[in-house]
């Protein structure tokens, strides 16, 4: 792989316009953070008392046509405003999964729109829907609308963690990357913390996706403050388009421009002889052999990391306690798994780390195990260890994608590794539910070690320039 960065050289590494396009990516992504947060929120269980004849008072007693609801923690929410109880709580759990199947669509379609007419139209269509959508559930006067908007909102979500992601590495410098893998996580951990406080004070439903929507409206503006990414535009061939954004970063970033023509036509000439086609598409994830072998890797360990994730947290969340404080406190625990994703980014290989991270998840789980019922603390201790091993490999495993694939599938590949995330988020409650912990914390276990033995037969990726073409990166001389 390359070991030059050509447009690091031309605009810098990450400078004070890079800076800018980061600050507008976070706070747009705001939404898209609360969304992913909301549920405990918005579609909580809530105990009730029975107030039909026959039920004579009793709490939770089904089936029941008069129900008054306990709302001294959450005044009004999906669940009690569509009466979720009895036999329409397979609507809740509908509710719940509907935004993880629009995650699952999004993510392919914003890979496919991304890849083919560009990072900025993605990014801006992705943050504006979501947007629009959260707004428009919050009003609907039907169960069934809301379903509809919740998939509406994942395919916006999907797309959003996504895309966004992509634009900001494709305007980074190689040896800035690292520290992006933690930058990047700003909105999603600082988005975390906020939710639940303002939660606490905004208790009905729909006011409560209105303030966590409406006023990031300013996310149109987006079309006319992000820019396209570069090395996107000369791998298209749109030579004039790069030099002229180049040229506004270099000038942002206080960089000389008047070597920046022939740093892209040195570029381009390096991928002119090999880009035999103008975009690239998931069909492309197939057709060769080293993207076909990469493409099933990426796929099964996105899988590992979303159904480890995913599935200690549904331990994590039935801690008993005041619901707000547990989401803070769950929160407050990544955080300290960011600062330890920065120095393996900066200091271990890629593969290394994102291997260490997989198994600080898998070893921790097996102890989990073995330790006795009422250690309630140790417990909770290797239940958190386990969630930051199996978050930080989440967030490496994204940057470790973005660096196997060549720019005009880096979408598509992504959002096709997104997809068989989500198929693992959606088995994790099952297995939770299995009902021998042991077995459901083994296979937990076994999926992470798993992972980490796969990302053995990735390349090596720490410090390469970002590829441009699949024949680049079928080429014989990669870093194992």
């Amino acid at each position: 792989m390359t070991d030059i960065d050509h447009i690091e050289n031309a605009i810098g590494r990450f400078g004070l316009y890079q800076t800018w396009i980061l600050f507008l990516v976070t706070i747009s992504r705001y939404p898209t953070e609360f969304q992913l947060t909301n549920v405990v929120f918005i579609l909580p269980s809530v105990d009730y008392v029975c107030l039909d004849e026959q039920a004579s008072n009793a709490t939770n007693y089904c089936p029941c046509e008069n129900p008054e609801y306990d709302t001294s923690v959450i005044i009004d929410s999906v669940t009690t405003t569509w009466d979720l109880i009895c036999g329409r709580t397979q609507l809740a759990s509908l509710a719940q999964s509907m935004l993880q199947v629009g995650i699952l669509a999004g993510s392919l379609l914003y890979g496919y729109i991304s890849d083919r007419y560009g990072r900025k139209i993605a990014t801006c269509l992705a943050f504006t829907t979501t947007v629009i959508f959260v707004i428009i559930s919050a009003v609907v006067p039907e169960i069934w609308m809301f379903l509809v908007c919740r998939f509406l909102i994942g395919t916006g979500v999907g797309g959003t963690m996504l895309c966004s992601y992509i634009l900001v590495i494709e305007l980074s410098g190689k040896s800035f990357r690292a520290y992006l893998t933690g930058l990047f996580e700003i909105s999603y951990l600082t988005g975390y913390l906020v939710h639940p406080i303002i939660a606490y004070y905004v208790r009905e439903w729909r006011y409560l996706q209105l303030v966590t929507s409406v006023p990031w409206v300013f996310v149109l503006l987006n079309f006319w403050l992000l820019p396209e990414s570069p090395r996107w535009l000369i791998t298209m061939g749109k030579k004039e388009e790069a030099i002229s954004i180049l040229t506004t970063i270099a000038k942002r970033n206080n960089k000389p421009t008047d070597t920046i023509t022939s740093i892209v036509d040195k570029i381009e000439q390096e991928t002119q002889q090999e880009r035999k086609q103008e975009y690239g598409s998931y069909i492309d994830l197939f057709k060769t052999p080293k993207i076909r072998t990469y493409s099933i890797i990426i796929a099964f360990v996105w899988f590992c990391c979303a159904h480890t994730f995913f599935g200690i947290n549904q331990y994590i969340g039935r801690l008993q306690g005041n619901l707000y404080l547990n989401v803070i406190l769950s929160a407050a625990s990544l955080i300290p798994g960011i600062i330890l994703v920065i120095l393996a980014s900066l200091y271990l290989r890629r593969k290394l780390a994102v291997i260490a991270s997989f198994s600080t998840a898998a070893i921790s789980l097996l102890v989990f195990i073995f330790i006795p019922d009422g250690s309630e603390t140790v417990s909770l201790t290797f239940a958190i260890i386990g969630q930051l091993g199996a978050y930080t490999s989440f967030v490496q495993v994204y940057l470790y994608s973005s660096e196997v694939f060549p720019t005009i599938i880096r979408n598509s590949a992504m959002g096709f590794a997104s997809m068989f995330a989500r198929v693992g988020s959606f088995i994790a409650p099952f297995v939770v539910n299995i009902g021998i912990e042991w077995i459901s914390i083994t296979i937990f276990s076994v999926l992470a070690f798993c992972a980490g033995f796969l990302c053995l037969l990735l390349p090596e990726t720490k410090n390469i320039v970002l590829l441009n073409t699949i024949q680049e990166t079928e080429k014989p001389n990669d870093k194992q």
